[in-house]
């Protein structure tokens, strides 16, 4: 009897190592991670900002160069002139296409589930029972019918 009696004691007090966890700590662990996620986002907008003003810095120092370069003109060094003139350009564009590919992947990670697609105006190519027939983007072709629904017509 004593036994059986230490045995249910042991499995009621054994019960609250295996409790389950609680909606606070579950909403906890879910405001955290949200936080480090808008921390990661807002981090990859400052990256972005800051490689675009890089790209302007650069940009504005290549056309300062390219200026100096060219009130430097003499009869013996325009072709040096027009080389260092096409090289920064070069370099501009190059450091310009750099930040702005790395500003539109960053900001394509973060709108990218805020953004729907844009919408392309159908073209009407035909008639079909009364109503005009339109050509979807992909090449379907269906009617608006009296309920203001796209009803799609088979070839």
């Amino acid at each position: 009897m004593k036994k059986l009696l230490l045995l249910c004691l042991m499995i009621v007090l054994s019960g609250n190592f295996y409790a389950q966890e609680t909606t606070k700590t579950k909403k906890a662990k879910s405001e955290t991670a949200a936080k480090k996620k808008k921390a990661k986002a807002d981090k990859a907008a400052t990256d972005v900002k800051k490689e675009a003003k890089k790209a302007t810095d650069a940009s504005k120092k290549a056309k300062t160069d390219a200026e100096k370069a060219k009130e430097a003109k003499t009869e013996s060094t325009k072709a040096d002139i027009k080389k260092t003139e096409a090289k920064t350009d070069a370099k501009a564009k190059a450091v310009k296409k750099d930040a702005t590919s790395t500003k539109k992947t960053s900001t394509k990670k973060i709108k990218e589930t805020n953004e729907k697609a844009p919408k392309v105006a159908d073209k009407v190519t035909g008639e079909y029972n009364g109503k005009k027939v339109y050509t979807g983007p992909k090449g379907g072709k269906y009617y608006i019918n009296k309920n203001g629904n796209k009803t799609y017509i088979q070839d």
